[in-house]
């Protein structure tokens, strides 16, 4: 089996002569058709909303598409919420999740409106003390502690997380709230990441939906709202079966149907926060092949590296390579596929069986449109690459322009060290 880039050879090559390799390419035709999708899939539940995880691909040309799909934005940082804000997100489109929370980010948050999710118990006294009261809407994260398991795989553990309350904490954190003006609740939890499997959301919801019911019975909050958060995976390797976003909808549908509206709470809305399900698919790395070397193996060298995709160097991600114009052809040729970093883990593939490589040939590195160039960094002085979008029409648009040196240097504008340094 073998993954299709969304581009054709020729289409690359004719990109590649206004804006040079490296470069990421996302698809909006494909953006645009899983967000649909994924709304039809829960509308079933009147309130659901998704709220883009936006430390996935922060781009605002990306928000503005999702924007116009009815999406809000999921925020983590301050400049996260500044992105939203200037993008036109406002009051609760935006929900803020966040962790170790500056107490400065949790002001800007209460003055954007946003709906602040509260990952710890004592980030109650820190919000009231920064922001001098608690808001009307208010959500706090759930850990349920131990090993997280579909059937008898074991996903992860969260209890070795960082993130959120345990059950007595979230209790008796509802009741304070509630005693300090709180009137909106909401739940939050992720348990889970990258998940191939339908499995996942139905068995989340049913313990998030057997808390909420526990929770207005022992607190009498009322529970506006069930995040499902992200977790929600895409198929990396060519022989993986792809999550079915319409089947999955359906059972989390049975399970609130079986717990939530018995207990009298059919009203809950339903909200996502999906980061990699929404965008991963539909962008991709574009690289050209510029050196081969023979030693103790086959290396081809690459114009990427580590700094413009880093999952491969970072936890030995997969993402499938296509060389365009050759996908037909044999993989009869093993090659470790690098990066010029000078750190030997900058390897986008390793012992991949591939067709032979031609100094320049272009490289379709799959599935980086999430956690891809936000996770960027500069390394070695390497600047990151442009951003381009292939728009519906079959048109290119730039979304964000390479970094120079100018920008590298940015941060010593304050001095003359570097004043002569020129911008190639």
């Amino acid at each position: 089996m073998e993954k299709k880039p969304f581009v054709t050879k020729e289409q690359l090559e004719e990109i590649a002569k206004t804006y040079p390799t490296p470069f990421y390419l996302y698809d909006e035709k494909g953006i645009r058709e899983n967000a649909l999708k994924l709304k039809e899939a829960f509308s079933w539940n009147k309130g659901f909303r998704e709220y883009f995880a936006v430390k996935a691909t922060p781009n605002p040309f990306i928000l503005k598409i999702l924007q116009e799909l009815g999406c809000g934005t999921d925020c983590s940082s301050k400049t996260e919420l500044l992105m939203s804000d200037a993008c036109g997100f406002s009051g609760h489109d935006i929900m803020f999740s966040s962790n170790d929370t500056p107490p400065e980010e949790f002001k800007l948050a209460y003055d954007l409106g946003a709906i602040i999710n509260l990952d710890d118990f004592t980030h109650i006294e820190c919000l009231e003390k920064t922001i001098g009261t608690i808001p009307e809407t208010i959500c706090c994260r759930f850990n349920p502690g131990g090993l997280f398991k579909v059937a008898t795989d074991i996903m992860d553990n969260p209890g070795d997380a960082k993130y959120g309350m345990t059950e007595a904490q979230i209790t008796e954190a509802y009741k304070i709230l509630k005693a300090k003006g709180a009137k909106n609740f909401g739940i939050h939890a992720f348990l889970a990441s990258n998940t191939v499997t339908n499995e996942y959301y139905p068995i989340l919801a049913k313990i998030l939906f057997e808390l909420a019911v526990k929770l207005k019975k022992e607190t009498g909050a009322d529970i506006k709202f069930i995040n499902l958060s992200g977790g929600i995976g895409i198929p990396y390797r060519p022989d993986q079966e792809p999550n079915d976003i319409k089947v999955i909808g359906e059972s989390v549908r049975k399970v609130y149907e079986e717990v939530l509206v018995p207990a009298g709470m059919g009203d809950v809305a339903i909200f996502t926060e999906l980061g990699r399900f929404m965008l991963a698919p539909y962008g991709a790395l574009v690289t050209r092949a510029i050196h081969e070397k023979h030693t103790y193996k086959e290396y081809i060298g690459v114009d990427a590296c580590a700094v413009n995709l880093m999952r491969p160097a970072m936890y030995g991600a997969y993402h499938h390579i296509t060389v365009m114009g050759k996908e037909n052809e044999p993989c009869d040729h093993k090659y470790d596929v690098t990066g010029s970093l000078c750190e030997n883990n900058d390897k986008f593939a390793i012992d991949r069986m591939l067709p032979k490589i031609d100094k320049g040939d272009l490289l379709f590195i799959h599935d980086a449109g999430a956690h891809g160039f936000a996770m960027g960094y500069n390394y070695n002085g390497k600047l990151k690459s442009a951003e381009l979008l292939l728009k519906e029409d079959g048109s290119v648009q730039m979304i964000r322009r390479a970094e120079t040196p100018k920008d590298y240097f940015a941060t010593f504008d304050f001095c003359d060290i570097l004043k002569n340094v020129k911008n190639v």
